[in-house]
This record gives C-alpha cells, sequence and structure tokens, in this order.
C-alpha cells in the first residue's frame, strides 16, 4: 500500500478493513495470503486490469465464485470511502467491497453433542444446509464462511459422512450440514474481553457521518472500526436512529429476515454476534453479505466486520453463557450514536 496516499480519515477505516478478512482465530499464518481466497458476495462483478472501477474489464465474476486473492493494493481514487482492492494472481484486481476472504479450514467431527447443543461456525466458504442427513435431499439454505450456527446432534449416514444436525431459530425447524464444515467454538474465545474494566467504564460511541465505531474505556479508545449504518433505498428509508440506547439483548447467532427479497428484504441464515439495542430490532452484528465498510448500506442496523462484530460482543455487557442461545435484560454497555 501507498500510505502516503491514505489520510488520516482513510487509515482509520482502512485499519479495520484490512484486517479483518485475515485474523482467523485461533490459527496464525505467517503470510496473511496463505489458502486466502475471496468469495463474490453480490450477484456479479467484474475483474479489472487494474484496480479502478473505470480500468479495462477481464472477467465476469458471478455470486458465490472464489477468487485467489494474492495481495492488496489502493485505488487512486482518494475521495472513495473504501479504497481497498484485491489482486488476483495475475488475472486482475477486484472491488474488496463485493468480497468476502475466507479459507478452507476442515474439522474432525465431535460425536458427544451436549443437551444444550454447541455453537459452532461455518469453517468453509460456503456449505449447505439440507433437509435431511443426505446430499440428495432438498437444500434448505446456504451458511456463510464464520455465520454461526447451533449444532444440537450427529449423525452418520450410510456412506460414512458425518452430518450435524442444526437448528434454525427462527423457524425452529432443524437442518443437516456436513460436520467437517463446522468448527465448535471453545470456551476460551468467547471469554469476556477487559473483564476487570467496569461496566460502567465502557462506553460505544457511533458517529454516522463518518461511518465509524469506537470503543472506549474510560476515556481510551480501545477499537476504531469502519462500520455500515442504515440507508435509504427506492423502497423506504431505513436510517440508524441516533441517540443513547444500551446492548440489553444478545446472540452469538441470529436467522434474520425480513421483507420481500426481491425488494429489498433479507433472509440471512446464522448472522453472527447480535447486540440488540432498540425492541424495533436495530443492532451490532457481524456481516458476510458486503465487505463495504464506510458508508450507509442497511436496513438501519450497524453492519461490522466479522471479527469486529465478535470482538465488540465478547468487551460488552451482558455476558451470554456458551451454552446458552441468548441473554436478555439487566445491565447493558452504553451506546451513544451520532450524527
Amino acid at each position: 500500500m501507498d500510505s502516503k496516499k491514505i489520510s488520516r480519515r482513510d487509515f482509520l477505516k482502512l485499519s479495520g478493513l484490512g484486517l479483518a478478512g485475515f485474523l482467523v482465530p485461533p490459527l496464525n499464518f505467517n503470510d496473511p495470503f496463505t489458502d486466502l481466497m475471496g468469495r463474490v458476495t453480490t450477484r456479479m462483478i467484474w475483474m479489472y486490469d487494474r484496480p479502478s472501477s473505470e480500468a479495462t474489464q477481464v472477467k465476469f465474476c458471478q455470486r458465490d465464485m472464489l477468487l485467489n486473492i494474492t495481495n492488496t493494493t489502493v485505488s487512486d481514487d482518494v475521495t472513495a470511502h473504501n479504497r481497498v482492492w484485491y489482486q488476483i494472481g495475475k488475472e486482475g484486481f477486484v472491488y474488496s467491497g463485493n468480497i468476502q476472504p475466507v479459507r478452507t479450514l476442515l474439522n474432525k467431527p465431535r460425536m458427544d453433542i451436549p443437551i444444550d447443543g454447541l455453537l459452532a461456525e461455518i469453517s468453509v466458504p460456503y456449505t449447505d444446509a439440507y433437509e435431511t442427513p443426505d446430499k440428495k435431499s432438498k437444500v434448505a439454505y446456504r451458511m456463510y464462511y464464520e455465520t454461526t450456527h447451533w449444532i444440537k446432534s450427529v449423525t452418520t449416514s450410510d456412506d460414512g459422512q458425518v452430518w450435524v444436525q442444526i437448528r434454525d431459530d427462527k423457524f425452529d425447524k432443524l437442518y443437516y450440514a456436513r460436520a467437517e464444515h463446522l468448527r465448535i467454538m471453545t470456551e476460551a474465545e468467547l471469554a469476556p474481553l477487559s473483564p476487570n474494566i467496569p461496566n460502567a467504564d465502557k462506553k460505544i460511541l457511533v458517529r454516522l457521518e463518518d461511518q465509524i465505531m469506537v470503543a472506549y474505556e474510560k476515556d481510551l479508545p480501545v477499537l476504531v472500526a469502519p462500520i455500515s449504518s442504515g440507508g435509504i433505498y427506492r423502497v423506504g428509508t431505513y436510517t440508524t436512529p441516533k441517540g443513547a440506547f444500551i446492548t440489553y439483548y444478545k446472540r452469538p447467532s441470529r436467522h434474520m429476515a425480513a421483507g420481500d427479497i426481491a425488494a429489498s428484504g433479507f433472509d440471512l441464515a446464522g448472522v453472527p454476534w447480535v447486540q440488540y439495542i432498540t425492541k424495533s430490532g436495530i443492532s451490532f452484528h457481524g456481516t458476510f453479505w458486503h465487505n463495504d465498510f464506510g458508508r450507509p448500506r442497511s436496513h438501519g442496523c450497524i453492519n461490522l466486520s466479522m471479527q469486529t462484530a465478535k470482538w465488540l460482543y465478547r468487551w460488552t455487557s451482558p455476558q451470554v453463557l456458551t451454552n446458552k442461545e441468548f441473554s436478555f435484560g439487566g445491565v447493558g454497555t452504553s451506546v451513544e450514536i451520532v450524527l
């Protein structure tokens, strides 16, 4: 990256964007591009011969296509809210806002699932959830990298394939996915962050005009990250409300669905690290359907990168026990949303 072309405002935003897709605990890659792929998150995009949408188009890429990310670079457009582009080997460059960085990490199936179930995340670019433990059965949903889901049981089909049973929390239905595609989360990686800091000394500030979020311990900022807040669409206005709130209701996983998908609706299984701040459903949460932070583009919620959302979820109150699907009420962490 050419740091001379990055303003202070760009630096704050790029610092969150540049690392979010590469940090995949508990692994430690010496080269952040080792086995790194990029999943196309939207219906279609173009690859260009230079990191610019005004460059020559060299390849048409469709949703869920996987591209081999070999480097990052910054566009010359200093006015752009997000200047990060991914280099795809010698093929060309793609805009990072439409790409989810992913890896393929297979897991040894766990055969002892407790009665409360286990929280797990998808560790491959995507996998399908079937209505029965059979690849020939109907696909219910496609589940994406680092989305989170509750495993309720495990079974082995006649062909030796191990399947986990997943409960859909919105429709209370059970589906099945290949066990090696889900990584069971540990208590250590979900442990509270800064537990020695009183909740009263923690505060989240969201600046809508700058599209950034700052987490404070007392008056010290400990995290600055880009966000995507609510936007204005042809079918309606979904701006994020300003004011004072608390993180009173938290879930490590939530199936979010509303409206007509063809008309700005959405149906998103396994949205991770959800922290509600209003009864109408406004929340902080991880985002896998875009990587375009720094501009409004949500339905009112505060979109965060997966790793930022996980960090914030662990840092705030109330804490959610690892064997529980949610925590509601009690004392929450202060949130202030300003223009």
